[in-house]
């Protein structure tokens, strides 16, 4: 029998993420239903952070890609892409957690914490930081 997880994916890209990452976003949250062109096939097998409507999360899955105003500096108004995805993962899926963490960290805006994942009936989750353009270690 298989375990089922909670994975959450919470953080800020920059505002010049390229936008064939953008693009490999979308696809990955079901946004688009065409896989972004140069998505290798074998790396990105399906979209990983995309709702499932029959999710056994309470309250379900969700996700959203969109762009945010982040405030003002030298009076130019700053902008980022706001990524937040909640989505339950199978412990055989898991090992898609560094795809998407490798897509994501080059382009985080904040160093720290970028999500979580727990088995959905664990207390405490497993958390992932991202940090010098890559992702830390996980912590319990």
């Amino acid at each position: 029998m298989s375990l089922h997880f909670e994975v959450v994916f919470t953080c800020f890209l920059r505002d010049e993420t390229p936008s064939a990452v953008l693009a490999a976003l979308r696809w990955h949250l079901g946004l688009t239903a065409e896989r972004s062109p140069g998505l290798d096939a074998d790396e990105h097998p399906y979209p990983l952070l995309e709702p499932d409507p029959d999710s056994r999360l309470p309250g379900g899955d969700f996700a959203s890609l969109r762009r945010q105003a982040r405030g003002f500096v030298a009076g130019r108004e700053l902008h980022a892409w706001g990524l937040s995805s909640r989505t339950c993962w199978l412990d055989d899926e898991l090992g898609g957690l560094v795809t998407v963490l490798d897509l994501l960290a080059p382009h985080v805006e904040e160093a720290g914490y970028g999500g979580h994942f727990r088995e959905q009936y664990e207390a405490e989750p497993t958390v992932f930081v991202f940090r010098d353009g890559t992702h830390g270690p996980l912590k319990a």
